[in-house]
């Protein structure tokens, strides 16, 4: 989110609320919009954009509730029931546990248990695929680990069974598949952050990080793969095609894909100086700082904070990471927004010298134990996740005109006398003179119809 001007003046704040002076002093006061002193003023205030972007669409969706409904699934309402994940807008927690300090102290495979079964302490078991042959796979990580998962799923008939201990067990499997793909191996031992550090010959240092990261991107509420994954399993499939579907909305570039513009600009402005004047040009050129900001999280996504911060701790005097400290530095003051996740997944890689789209790869092992976690909630509610649309296209013409305009305008009252009155006489002469004739006929005779070709029923 690369928003511009994160506080405004007064004047402007009141002009976006459509309020008087008065009225947004009285709302600062009461804590509805946050104010701070301006910089070089003893006097004048600026109020948080974002507070008044908020109240502002509160406004419009008590005007216009059709449009509110619309925006429902748009950073909106929530739309199903997890137990699973709360954001608190500053923190994440995993079933109530904070995910940072999970992070910090648990292996992958508790953090697993402890989403899918809700205890830490339960014992997944021990994936075995029974000589599982997948051909030449495709290059690409994502499209090489749903071929692997589709072949497996043919191949594995407990994945029909979709109570949460199978369902589990078969998470358990997915997960070391998509560790064999990402190490492009047929066989891994041990856990999967010390398999995925033997691949990429990360030192000692960096498996507490390759773990982090993929505890901290184990789930993130209803994303836009996390609820693909869902309505997939409303559906009844096997896990394996919830994660392949996952994997599918996970690599868009509004999605996980967004690390891939984090990286390149990373290695693009590497040789820049000084840093503070080639962001600034990049900001003036239109181009974003991919990276930063998150609309869930006011002060900065926790995420990011505590990957930099593990980065900090054990590689602060390499190049890499200094370059990555000031560039997370300069953009912040530029662009009034934090680091998010795709930018910590992004450093990291750069300071552990990871393979090109590897943040990618550590986003889609971790977030499919999320995408585990949701099925088996949605296998339990059993209900199809089928919302509506509201349709906005062009009303077929055999309709009749009443009909029509209720169509395009279901929010109208039912046409009274007088409004009809006023419809007919806009009709065309010819028109009124047969549709007046039709009705004295058919008064005369109850079976006939003003309708070419229409017979009684």
């Amino acid at each position: 989110m690369n928003s511009g001007k994160t506080w405004v003046s007064a004047a402007e704040a009141a002009r976006l609320l459509g309020v008087t002076r008065a009225t947004l002093y009285a709302y600062a006061s009461r804590g509805y919009v946050r104010s701070q002193a301006t910089p070089g003023s003893s006097r004048q205030r600026s109020y948080s954009r974002e507070d008044v972007e908020r109240w502002r669409q509160k406004a419009e969706d008590r005007r216009a509730p059709d449009k509110a409904a619309a925006r429902a699934l748009h950073w909106g309402l929530p739309t199903l029931e997890s137990a699973i994940t709360l954001i608190d807008a500053r923190r994440l927690y995993y079933r109530g546990e904070d995910a940072v300090l999970l992070a910090r102290t648990r292996s992958v495979e508790e953090v697993a248990a402890l989403i899918w079964t809700g205890s830490s302490g339960q014992t997944l078991p021990e994936p075995a695929f029974g000589g599982l042959t997948f051909g030449k796979p495709p290059r690409r990580f994502i499209a090489r680990a749903q071929s692997m998962l589709a072949t497996a799923a043919g191949r594995d008939a407990m994945a029909l069974d979709l109570r949460p201990a199978a369902v589990a067990a078969t998470g358990s499997r997915i997960l070391w598949l998509l560790t064999m793909a990402a190490t492009r191996s047929d066989r891994v031992t041990g856990s999967i952050d010390s398999a995925l550090a033997r691949a990429w010959e990360v030192d000692r240092r960096g498996v507490d990080l390759l773990r982090a990261a993929l505890i901290l991107c184990a789930d993130h509420e209803l994303n836009v793969s996390s609820f693909t994954a869902r309505c997939v399993a409303s559906a009844g499939s096997h896990p394996y095609a919830v994660v392949i579907a996952g994997l599918a909305a996970l690599e868009g570039p509004r999605h996980g894909g967004a690390s891939a513009r984090v990286e390149a600009m990373l290695s693009s402005m590497r040789r820049a100086r000084p840093l503070a004047a080639a962001v600034a040009e990049r900001l003036r050129r239109g181009e974003p700082l991919d990276g930063f900001g998150h609309p869930l999280y006011r002060d900065g996504d926790p995420r990011a904070s505590a990957l930099l911060t593990l980065l900090r701790d054990r590689y602060a005097q390499t190049p890499e990471y200094r370059y990555a400290a000031e560039f997370a530095k300069v953009a912040a003051a530029a662009c009034g927004e934090q680091p998010n996740l795709d930018f910590g997944l992004a450093a990291m890689a750069r300071v552990l010298r990871l393979p090109a789209g590897s943040p990618l790869v550590l986003f889609g092992i971790g977030r499919t134990i999320g995408w585990i976690g949701h099925a088996i909630e949605q296998y339990a509610d059993g209900q199809l996740i089928r919302p509506r649309a509201r349709y906005v296209g062009v009303v077929p013409m055999s309709r009749d005109s009443s009909t029509r305009r209720q169509h395009e305008h279901p929010s109208r009252e039912p046409a009274s006398p007088e409004s009809r009155s006023r419809d007919d006489a806009s009709r065309p002469r010819d028109e009124r003179v047969r549709s007046l004739r039709g009705t004295l006929r058919k008064r005369r005779d109850p079976s006939f119809s003003a309708e070419p070709g229409l017979a009684p029923s």
